[in-house]
Formats: structure tokens, sequence, C-alpha cells
């Protein structure tokens, strides 16, 4: 396989989780904004942080209020995290990489990016904002079931494994890093709502029903915590996510490097000892490290596999 291929394939899955992970986020931030007391106030902020882009959105707008927020996070093509930014990207890496995708997959991100572009500006508005995110979730999903089920495993499969699950595992930490700085601020336990706030949470990565299914307790940052990062069954937890990128990584030819740092993030999230981290107020420093791991592994796939490396 062509190096530059490869790099389409990975960015390709990277840029469509990103897309999804953005619609996911918003869509569970907007629920928990109409569930909260009117006198709680929550900072939209709060998501523009998540994404990393917290300097650039205050490059082009002075007011954090919704509207400004999520059109940052939607519809800004100078965001190249929001989601239209995205789904323009992963379609770009499809048609130039249409010889070795299923022709399904074409028609189905194409029909994705008309999609976006159509109803994009009634999709920022409160009242169309659910259906158009649920619809980029399901149509998301619907491509990556279509190359699961009828693209070849081979070597360019494993280059989209590894991209949607890094970008996956990324995500989740900066998920769980949001709700724990809201947790140690004193959330959960001063005020009546920290359950409303990790169930937020929760519903981001649509973990809530397979949390009640195998934690059986009530939600609370804790347990909130150690579910997402370390539940390897779950299959959007950050375990699982670096377990699946290690996996794909060991099928690739010359990959002593990216495997081995890619073991040692599954090792660090693996032997956390969750209660103790925030006992010690440590959860933050924890997960910071982590990201750090995950970027350091992109940056030894792209040295290791594509032809020009820049630093994403």
């Amino acid at each position: 396989m062509l190096s530059r291929v490869a790099e389409r394939l990975y960015w390709m899955a990277r840029y469509l989780e990103r897309a999804e992970n953005n619609a996911r986020m918003i869509m569970a931030f907007n629920a928990l904004s109409m569930d909260m007391p009117r006198e709680t106030r929550l900072s939209w902020k709060d998501l523009v942080a998540v994404t990393g882009m917290g300097e650039l959105f205050d490059q082009h707008y002075q007011r954090e209020d919704e509207r400004n927020c999520v059109k940052f996070l939607m519809a800004d093509n100078y965001n190249p995290s929001s989601i239209a930014s995205c789904i323009m990207a992963a379609r770009e890496n499809v048609r130039t990489t249409r010889d070795q995708v299923p022709t399904d997959a074409w028609e189905v991100i194409n029909e994705l990016y008309r999609y976006t572009v159509d109803n994009l500006e009634q999709g920022i508005g409160k009242r169309a904002r659910h259906e158009f995110l649920n619809e980029i979730v399901g149509r998301c999903q619907m491509l990556n079931g279509l190359l699961a089920g009828c693209m070849s495993h081979d070597a360019g499969y494993d280059f989209i494994r590894v991209g949607r699950n890094l970008e996956r595992a990324d995500m989740g930490t900066r998920q769980i890093e949001v709700g724990a700085l809201q947790f140690l601020d004193g959330w959960d336990g001063t005020e009546s709502y920290g359950g409303l706030l990790w169930t937020s949470v929760l519903r981001n990565q649509s973990a809530f029903q397979m949390y009640r299914h195998n934690v059986r307790r009530g939600v609370s940052g804790p347990l909130v915590i150690r579910f997402l990062l370390q539940n390897e069954p779950f299959p959007r937890s950050v375990l699982h996510s670096l377990t699946e990128v290690a996996g794909a990584l060991s099928r690739l030819p010359l990959n002593e490097i990216p495997v081995r740092t890619a073991l040692q993030a599954v090792r660090h999230v693996r032997d956390g000892d969750v209660e103790a981290l925030i006992r010690k107020e440590e959860v933050i420093l924890f997960l910071e490290k982590l990201q750090l791991e995950i970027g350091e592994l992109h940056d030894d796939i792209a040295k290791t596999w594509f032809p020009v490396y820049e630093t994403a």
C-alpha cells in the first residue's frame, strides 16, 4: 500500500469520528442545559475547550454564548474540528482513495456531505438542532458499519481502525477531563445536580445504558471515570480504543516503535487507580499525561508510515 493512501484512510477515519463525537457532545450538552434549573448557568465554552480550540474561538468571537459556540463547533470553516470541516475533509480523503474502499462508502460519505451543506444553517438553531445532529451521528455510524462489513480487512482497513480508535480515545480523555474538573471543583458533592453532569458525560459516548448494565450503581464521578477509562468490553472506553489501536498496529509492517508506544498507553490506562487519583486530586494530571501519550502515538504513526510528516 502507498503511504499517501494509508495516510488518507487514517485521516478519513479520524475526521469521521471527530464529526460524530462533536455531534454527540453537542446533543448531550443541549439535553443537560434543558434538564438543569434556570438559575444554574452552564458554559457552552466548555465544549469548545474539549476540542482544544479555545484560542481559535477567542480569535473570532467576543461572546461565549450558546449560538457562537454551537456555530464554531458545527459550521465554521476556519475551525478544522467543526462538524462541517471534518465531514468535508473525510469526503475528500475518500474521494482520493475510491479504489481502496467499497463504492457504497463513497456514496454514503457524499450523501452525508450534501446533507450537511443543505441543512447546516437550520441545524445551528435550537428547533432543528437535535434532528440534524442525530442524522449526522446515524450516517457516520452507517459508514463505519459499511466499511466494517464490506471492506477487506487488510492493511488499509487497519489504518482506518487505527485512526478511528485513536481519535475516539483522545476525545474520550478530553470529555472525562471536563467532567473531572467540575467534580474536583465540588459540583458532584456540594450541589444537587452532579448526577446530571455525569449522565451528560456518559451520553456523550452513548454509554449511559451500558454503564447502568455493568456498574449497577448510581451515577457518580469516580464510577463514571473508571467506566469510561477502563471498562475494556465497552467499545467507546479509552482502554478498549487503545487496545484496538495496538491490535491494528501489530498487523502492519515496520511497526516496532508505534506498537511499543501504543502498549505503553494501554498499560497506563489499565494500571491507573482511579479512586487514588481522585483522592489525591491527580486525575487531571493522569489524563493530561495520557493525552500526551496519544499525541506521541500519532507522531510515531506518522513518522513510520506517512510520506511527509507534519504534526497535526
